[in-house]
């Protein structure tokens, strides 16, 4: 579980990464917002290789989700 600091950082990432995609296309959003976890899981903090590691999950999304 994380702390409330790392939640709401994990979240701006999400929506900052998702901002293009639509809200109704909850694979796309739900397939970035995993890797983003899989990645703080992992012991990643740091906004610019959480960003990363969305965009990279959103680039290599199948092309119906974005």
């Amino acid at each position: 579980m994380f702390d409330t600091a790392t939640t709401a950082l994990l979240r701006a990432v999400l929506e900052e990464v998702c901002a293009p995609v639509s809200q109704r296309d909850v694979g796309a959003l739900a397939h970035v917002a995993s890797k983003i976890l899989e990645a703080a899981t992992k012991g990643e903090i740091s906004p610019e290789r959480l960003r990363k590691a969305g965009l990279d999950a959103l680039s290599h999304a199948p092309t119906m989700w974005r």
